[in-house]
């Protein structure tokens, strides 16, 4: 399989609130290589939904929601550095942005009370947004960068384009600092398509339960607890498929689906995702083969969900 177009997401800066910069790249996207897929999609975007985007397939059943954004940090007042969700720090971690005097390239630093500020030549515009400079790495069966969580849940979402037939993709704002838009675009694909079932494109956490090489992570739950019934489902076409999965059972963690999960709307949602290691930190590690998994089973699921 061919990461360029991942190593290409991962390298966009992008944290919550600023997710423009990724939401251009997916629509320009979707603009050159839609006609070569099984269906080409209705692309709803715009001012409605400010920087996400929906792409509505055939006669939609299902949803994927994928989060585009991703955490980093906001320039406070002097050197001090402010997190966006949150990153793991550590002293000397590069990190990159651009305020009105240029592109910068700055360092991370904790000091012994573990506040956090960067290290450069000048002083930085308040308010600039900066993120984790991508070194991308693919070797020995392993993907590692930064920003996997949620790179590699949108570059999902963009191979099973491909050859839906029928379903919904929503790209999503905000989830990594306080749930995002995914109760609005809830809402909309409900009420405009009847649309209740809902997988999460996402990245989970290698724990002493799940671990790199064992397949994709079917969540039965994490802070939130999923309807059981569709969980079953789910783990039934996965079993009967026989692509390797793992079934993961956390008390803690949370994406776009506690978001639906308290919104007014009967969603039934399932958290489907590859394992990492080194969360939120430059050097978030996926073994391949679980990502191979993740999508297999995202394309037999969208084909059978009832």
């Amino acid at each position: 399989m061919n990461f360029s177009l991942l190593q290409k997401m991962c390298s966009i800066h992008a944290p919550s609130g600023s997710e423009f910069l990724m939401t251009e790249f997916i629509l320009n996207y979707i603009e050159q290589n839609k006609q070569s897929w099984s269906v080409e999609p209705t692309v709803l975007k715009g001012k409605t939904f400010q920087d996400s985007i929906v792409l509505v397939f055939g006669k939609p059943k299902t949803a994927v929601f994928a989060h585009m954004d991703s955490i980093g940090f906001t320039v406070g007042y002097g050197s001090q550095l402010i997190k966006i969700g949150s990153p793991q720090v550590e002293s000397g971690w590069k990190l990159i942005g651009e305020d009105s005097k240029g592109f910068i390239e700055c360092e991370l630093f904790v000091d012994e009370d573990n506040t956090i500020s960067y290290i450069y030549h000048r002083e930085i515009d308040r308010g600039t947004t900066l993120c984790f400079k991508c070194i991308f790495k693919e070797e020995n069966g392993y993907i590692e960068s930064c920003y996997l969580d949620n790179r590699l849940g949108v570059f999902n979402a963009l191979l099973l384009a491909e050859s839906l037939q029928n379903g919904i993709i929503c790209f999503s704002c905000y989830e990594e600092h306080g749930g995002g838009n995914a109760q609005f675009l809830g809402k909309y694909i409900y009420e405009n398509y009847g649309v209740m079932n809902a997988l999460i494109s996402d990245i989970t956490w290698v724990t002493t339960g799940i671990q790199h090489g064992n397949g994709v992570a079917i969540s039965m739950r994490d802070s939130g607890i999923p309807r059981r019934k569709f969980i079953d489902q789910i783990i039934k076409i996965a079993e009967d498929s026989n692509i390797p999965f793992q079934l993961e059972v956390e008390s803690a963690g949370g994406s776009d689906a506690n978001a639906l999960h308290l919104s007014p709307y009967p969603f039934q949602w399932c958290f489907i995702g590859a394992p990492e290691n080194n969360v939120h930190s430059p050097f978030e590690k996926i073994a391949i083969k679980d990502f191979d998994a993740m999508l297999s089973l995202y394309k037999i699921l969208m084909s059978k969900l009832l």
